[in-house]
């Protein structure tokens, strides 16, 4: 996988630096199960507000469930169908809206984000590229996968093999290659109080 460089005013852990979400997955190259369950423990271990571990992931894996698979596959948008059809693996991140109570989790989604991202780290280590959609069709998500009412479809995840450079086709290669961007630190971190930018090195 291609790496794009990140403009850092510290260094950051080189999984962190290659972690981006690409569009162009090799559709011939299946993920070992091994893999799949090993980015699976990765999310398991995620902190989570008193350890309730909200996340439900419904696991498509085009290998050994197709039909599964093709079921997810169909709750994208169709501007994300038309790449993630090359992702061999297909994950639903849902969050439980309620604990173990019966009273409202208002953690529940940021646990869930927490353990998506413990996901894409170690799929990142493993060599595989992730894209975290919210393009999605939440009310067909639920009734294909009879997923209960109190559980929240937070985001479809893709993910697989990149596919070499000189195969990536011209409509997505100027996007694949396009430079990684975010704010500049001091326009989302504050120093103390609100809105006081934080002091870099």
């Amino acid at each position: 996988m291609f790496n794009k460089k990140i403009d850092v005013n510290a260094p950051v852990h080189e999984l962190i630096a290659k972690r981006w979400s690409g569009r162009a997955y090799d559709p011939k190259k299946m993920i070992a199960r091994k893999e799949i369950i090993s980015m699976l423990e990765a999310a398991r271990w995620a902190p989570s507000c008193f350890g309730y571990q909200p996340w439900r992931y419904i696991v498509c894996d085009k290998a050994s469930n197709e039909l599964s698979w093709e079921k997810l596959l169909k709750c994208l948008s169709e501007g994300n169908q038309s790449w993630a059809q090359n992702a061999p693996l297909l994950l639903l991140a849902t969050a439980d809206s309620k604990n173990s109570k019966n009273d409202t989790n208002r953690w529940g989604e940021y646990d869930t984000g927490a353990a998506s991202e413990n996901l894409s780290i170690q799929a990142t280590a493993l060599g595989l590229m992730v894209h975290q959609m919210g393009g999605f069709d939440l009310v067909m998500a639920r009734r294909k996968f009879n997923i209960p009412e109190r559980y929240v479809p937070m985001a479809v995840i893709s993910i697989g093999y990149q596919l070499k450079e000189d195969e990536i086709p011209e409509g997505i290669k100027e996007r694949e290659h396009s430079d990684r961007v975010r704010n500049i630190i001091e326009e989302n971190f504050f120093e103390g109080e609100w809105q006081k930018p934080i002091e870099t090195l």
